[in-house]
């Protein structure tokens, strides 16, 4: 079987279990006061997450995770659906390999849904790509529970994308009746003054809760702000709109990387949940 080492252990997370469970330990017991427990009553369809290293980023991520342990919904595959940074294969992949290897272990692709997305596998997409990787510690921290992975990463960002991909999720779970989340992989603005940032990325999330994919890819590009998961948030809402009849969007968290290291320019981060509003 093919395996994908890890390419930021040590980096973007710890590098090994112990060390991983003691920093996101320390980052829960710190942000369990605020987070909103009363939404894992939903029945839970995904949400966005950030991917930058975990000493910045797991303070907004954490939410979403530990809301999904606190759901007690398990679920059989996760997508992680994240943007290509590195420029390595096509516009949309699936991976290649057969399983991804983190400090924890080893946790397999489901390969399952390969045979009905219509979508081009490459390893060379996926292997130094941090945004997708560092979602699954994530998972292995929070969830007692073995499950699968379909990672795909995007090159090519765009509302027909967004909804090609979405499609393809739902239209392949016909067949495979899976229970499935999808995660999106996306930080916000990039290296801007934090008020800067936050005014900016304020019209990207005014969108999101609308559910106006055509309106996150539009005030994305035309005010060059600069979130660069815009395409998997774009699908992850094109795939609740087409599994829900009245989605929700909640935004957990928000903050910067300026929280943990003090800086004129910092990188932004948000954590949302999107859910069905009824109960599981």
């Amino acid at each position: 079987m093919k395996k994908r080492e890890p390419a930021v252990a040590g980096r973007f997370y710890p590098g090994s279990a112990d060390e991983i469970n003691v920093q996101l330990a320390g980052i829960l017991r710190k942000e369990k006061p605020n987070i909103d427990i009363s939404l894992a009553k939903n029945t839970i369809l995904g949400g966005i997450v950030p991917h930058a290293g975990f000493m910045y980023s797991a303070y907004q991520a954490i939410h979403f995770f530990e809301i999904l342990r606190l759901s007690g919904q398990r679920f059989d595959t996760f997508f992680i659906i994240n943007p290509n940074h590195t420029g390595y294969g096509p516009e949309i992949a699936l991976d290649e390999n057969d399983r991804w290897k983190t400090p924890y272990g080893e946790v397999e692709i489901d390969k399952l849904f390969h045979g009905f997305l219509d979508i081009r596998e490459s390893a060379d997409a996926h292997k130094f790509e941090h945004s997708g990787e560092v979602m699954l510690p994530l998972l292995q921290y929070a969830l007692d529970y073995p499950f699968k992975i379909v990672p795909i990463t995007m090159l090519r960002q765009n509302p027909q994308n967004a909804v090609r991909i979405a499609n393809a999720i739902v239209e392949a779970n016909k067949n495979l009746h899976k229970r499935i989340c999808v995660i999106a992989s996306s930080d916000f603005s990039h290296f801007v003054d934090p008020e800067e940032g936050k005014r900016l990325d304020r019209f990207v999330i005014d969108n999101i809760l609308a559910l106006n994919t055509e309106g996150i890819f539009r005030e994305v590009h035309e005010k060059h702000i600069t979130v660069c998961g815009y395409g998997p948030i774009m699908t992850l809402i094109e795939y609740a709109r087409l599994v829900s009849k009245d989605p929700g969007i909640s935004i957990l968290k928000t903050g910067h990387s300026g929280e943990i290291h003090d800086a004129n320019e910092v990188v932004d981060y948000v954590s949302a949940l999107v859910y069905q509003k009824q109960p599981h």
